[in-house]
């Protein structure tokens, strides 16, 4: 009996494992397995009873240029079905990580332009690119504490390209009744259909200067955190639900 017990988690593990590097290996099964990833937040999303919050404080902001849209990892599997297209593009920045993979194939079927942001790609060649669709008036969206976390902690990422651009800062979070939480570093909220849910573009009260110092940084670094966090409990609360990550 011990000897099962300690067989089967060790398979599933180098099965998950497997998957994993499959997916960053090759990007026609992550093509696959993100139209199969699609079809089903697709239909979760028709099926759920939505209300939102800042929609249209969003529209108007977006109407005079791009924005910085930020979320949490845990909370990044939606935004690509809430986001008005119709009011403007969104490019979100993403790694060659399994998960950042699918998630940009859905992005993609939900007619978002996402990016990927590759290890051996420069740091100057991707700002360019960056730039580029900036200055085309297409907004950037990036997950505040990913790619790997830790969870709910800001990175430099938001503040830098913040502070570059000058742009807007909107914090995008959902919420459902109906949910199951993956079993990744991030718990990340993954919907299920036939439930209420709930979604929120909250504008972010505060401007990154241009020559902002370290200080200063850290202290924006914090409030960017703070106001996340309400963000996103003000999603949960929308519902009845207590905050979570």
């Amino acid at each position: 009996m011990s000897k099962q017990g300690s067989d089967i988690p060790t398979k599933r593990a180098t099965g998950t494992m497997s998957l994993r590097k499959r997916l960053e290996k090759s990007r026609s099964l992550a093509n696959v397995v993100g139209a199969i990833a699609w079809a089903y937040l697709a239909f979760s999303n028709r099926t759920t009873r939505w209300q939102s919050a800042g929609l249209d404080d969003l529209r108007k902001s977006l109407s005079q240029g791009p924005v910085l849209c930020v979320t949490w990892h845990s909370r990044t599997i939606m935004p690509s079905f809430h986001w008005p297209v119709d009011s403007g593009g969104l490019s979100s920045l993403h790694t060659t990580s399994p998960v950042a993979r699918l998630i940009g194939v859905v992005q993609r079927y939900s007619g978002l332009q996402p990016m990927e942001m590759s290890a051996k790609q420069s740091n100057r060649a991707a700002s360019r690119a960056i730039l580029k669709r900036v200055k085309e008036g297409v907004s950037i969206g990036l997950t505040a504490d990913g790619p790997t976390g830790p969870a709910l902690k800001v990175k430099d990422a938001p503040l830098e390209w913040a502070r570059i651009t000058g742009m807007p800062i909107y914090c995008y979070a959902f919420s459902t009744t109906r949910s199951t939480r993956a079993d990744t570093w991030d718990k990340m909220l993954v919907p299920k259909p036939f439930g209420r849910g709930a979604f929120v573009f909250i504008k972010l009260e505060f401007e990154v200067p241009r020559k902002a110092d370290a200080a200063q940084l850290e202290e924006l670094r914090e409030q960017m955190r703070q106001q996340m966090i309400a963000a996103t409990a003000r999603a949960d609360a929308m519902l009845g639900l207590p905050p979570g990550p």
